[in-house]
């Protein structure tokens, strides 16, 4: 196994992908089990920014 971070996360400080499914799950993204990593990053990058939960999961699915 990978070592951790204090939050629990690998290498790197870096969200394993379930993690990331988890994040988006919990901040009201709908669907995220279908989402590919990339845009998993990228809908949590605009969460993170102020954007709209379903509004970033859309903007990220067109952008990638």
């Amino acid at each position: 196994m990978g070592k951790q971070d204090a939050a629990g996360h690998g290498q790197g400080g870096m969200m394993d992908i379930h993690e990331m499914r988890q994040q988006a799950h919990d901040m009201g993204i709908e669907g995220s089990s279908k989402m590919d990593e990339s845009e998993l990053r990228e809908a949590l990058k605009r969460i993170g920014k102020g954007n709209d939960p379903m509004m970033a999961k859309q903007e990220a699915k067109r952008n990638m």
